[in-house]
C-alpha cells in the first residue's frame, strides 16, 4: 500500500464518554431535574393549587417529614414494612420449595393457590378488622398475604425447573436432603426467587399504603387521608416524594442483595458470553 493510499485511511471517530464520576449524577439527577425545572415553569405561568410548585411541595416536605412526625409515622411504617417483607420471603420461599419438590402436592394446591391469588388483598381488610382488629396485626397481615404470592409463584417455578442432570448428579453422590437444598436446589432456583422478591417489594409498599388508610392513628397512609381531608395538596404531594424516596431505597438495598445472593450467576452468563 503507497504513502498516499494510507492517508486517505480515516480512522473511526472516537466516542466521547463521560468519566465515571461524571456519568453516575447525570444518570440519577439529568430527568429529575428537567422534570422539576418543567414543573417550576409551567406552574408559575399558570399556577393551580391542586398542582404546587416544586418549592411549595419542597417546603411542605421538610415542615411534615423532617421532625418528630418521621418517628410518629415513617418509622413505624418502614417497620412494618421491613418485616412484611421478610415474612414474605420466609414463607413464600420455604412453602415454594415445598411446594415445587412435590408433584402431587403442587397438583393439588395449585388450584387454592389460583383462587387466593385473585383475591386483592385490600378486599380482605374488613374481614380481618372484625378477626384481629385494625392494628399492627392486621397491616402486616395484608403486606405479607399480597406480597408473598410474586416469590411464592416464583420459587414454585424455579424450583421445578432445576436441571435434571444436577438431580441425578445428587442422588449419584447420595447427597442429603438438606445438602440437596442447599447447593442445588436453591442455588439454581435463585434467578428467579430474586425476580419475585423485585416485584413484592412494589406490591408491598403499595399495600403498606393501603392497609395504614384503614382504622389506623400513625403511618403514611393515615397521614394521606388527614391531608386528603384538609385539602392541603402540597403535602400530599409531599409524601408521594417521600414514598417515591423509600422506592428507590427499597430498590438499591435489593441491587446490593441481588449483586451479593446471584454474584455466581452473573459470572457464569459472563462465561457463556466469552
Amino acid at each position: 500500500m503507497s504513502v498516499s493510499e494510507t492517508r486517505l485511511i480515516k480512522l473511526p471517530p472516537k466516542k466521547t464518554r463521560f468519566p465515571k464520576w461524571l456519568r453516575l449524577p447525570l444518570e440519577w439527577f439529568a430527568l429529575p431535574i428537567l422534570i422539576v425545572a418543567a414543573w417550576t415553569l409551567i406552574s408559575t405561568i399558570a399556577p393551580n393549587p391542586r398542582f404546587p410548585a416544586p418549592a411549595q411541595i419542597g417546603q411542605s416536605f421538610a415542615t411534615n417529614w423532617l421532625n418528630d412526625t418521621f418517628f410518629s409515622d415513617v418509622l413505624p411504617s418502614l417497620g412494618r414494612l421491613g418485616l412484611s417483607i421478610v415474612l414474605a420471603i420466609l414463607i413464600g420461599v420455604g412453602l415454594g420449595v415445598l411446594v415445587g419438590s412435590n408433584r402431587w402436592l403442587r397438583e393439588l394446591l395449585e388450584p387454592i393457590f389460583e383462587f387466593f391469588r385473585a383475591i386483592p388483598p385490600p378486599m380482605i381488610v374488613p374481614l380481618l378488622i372484625m378477626v384481629i382488629g385494625g392494628g399492627d396485626g392486621m397491616k402486616i397481615f395484608v403486606i405479607t398475604l399480597g406480597s408473598m404470592w410474586p416469590i411464592l409463584l416464583n420459587t414454585i417455578e424455579g424450583v421445578r425447573a432445576v436441571d435434571s442432570v444436577q438431580k441425578e448428579t445428587a442422588r449419584s453422590f447420595q447427597l442429603t436432603g438438606p445438602e440437596r437444598l442447599t447447593f442445588i436446589t436453591l442455588p439454581s432456583a435463585s434467578p428467579q426467587i430474586m425476580a419475585g422478591i423485585r416485584q413484592a417489594l412494589s406490591v408491598a409498599l403499595i399495600l403498606m399504603v393501603i392497609s395504614e388508610m384503614v382504622l389506623a392513628s400513625s403511618g403514611l397512609g393515615y397521614r394521606i387521608e388527614v391531608f386528603k381531608q384538609n385539602y392541603e395538596y402540597a403535602a400530599m404531594w409531599s409524601i408521594i416524594v417521600l414514598l417515591g424516596l423509600i422506592g428507590v431505597l427499597l430498590a438499591v438495598l435489593f441491587q446490593i442483595a441481588e449483586r451479593i445472593v446471584l454474584n455466581w450467576y452473573r459470572g457464569l452468563k459472563e462465561a457463556e458470553r466469552a
